[in-house]
């Protein structure tokens, strides 16, 4: 008698492991779906209605990022009327340690509609914050407070696993197009060779907007 409690007690604390186990839901964020297409929760300036889509993947901490990003904001003057300029976050740890970090930022103050505002700090900060080792954190967060962020909400968003996932599904997106290095850019569904200078990406630009009239 005593042995068959024995095993009952086995069966049922192994059932309430499994219980556990599957109760541990784990986030997939594969993204699923066409990446040229606008998504829901992407970050647009300019027409978000625009027949012409110029997606970034970009890097905060990557160079030649910020070299295109002053490129980017005449464009963005010229054509934002026609085209929707969209930034999907491909933070490359492996060389620059401090990105992944900076899109923490970037997305916590996207939470209070700030990303923008963000995105054009981090780059033209991005000498200072991308050249410390440690305590990144508080030099976002100095950030933050001069956006007028709320800070109680920015740091909890900064640390949280939803942030993470947010930025993931960006760099998931990334594979449709087989991009491997910053800024790579989308152009209506086809990756272009990085212009060279403000008149050959207006150049390319005016291109697809004729093309997308016919």
């Amino acid at each position: 008698m005593s042995r068959f409690w024995i095993i009952l007690a086995v069966v049922i604390i192994g059932l309430g492991a499994l219980f556990v186990i599957t109760d541990k839901k784990s986030v997939d964020t594969s993204f699923k779906g066409n990446a040229s297409e606008l998504q829901a929760d992407d970050h647009v300036r300019g027409n978000k209605s625009a027949k012409v889509i110029l997606i970034e993947y970009g890097d905060f901490q990557c160079p030649a990022c910020g070299s295109y990003f002053p490129i980017l904001k005449e464009l963005e003057k010229t054509h934002g009327d026609k085209v929707a300029f969209v930034f999907r976050h491909y933070p490359i740890i492996s060389i620059h340690p401090n990105a992944f970090s900076a899109s923490r930022a970037a997305e916590s103050a996207s939470n209070q509609d700030k990303f923008w505002e963000m995105h054009d700090r981090l780059y033209q900060t991005q000498q200072v914050w991308g050249q410390v080792s440690t305590n990144q954190q508080s030099l976002f967060e100095g950030y933050a407070k001069d956006l007028g962020l709320e800070m109680t909400k920015f740091k909890q968003d900064y640390v949280s696993d939803a942030t993470a996932d947010r930025i993931n599904r960006d760099v998931s997106s990334a594979a449709q197009f087989n991009i491997t290095s910053t800024p790579t850019f989308i152009l209506n569904g086809k990756k272009i060779e990085n212009p060279n200078g403000k008149e050959a990406f207006a150049k390319l630009l005016d291109e697809a907007l004729k093309a997308s009239e016919k």
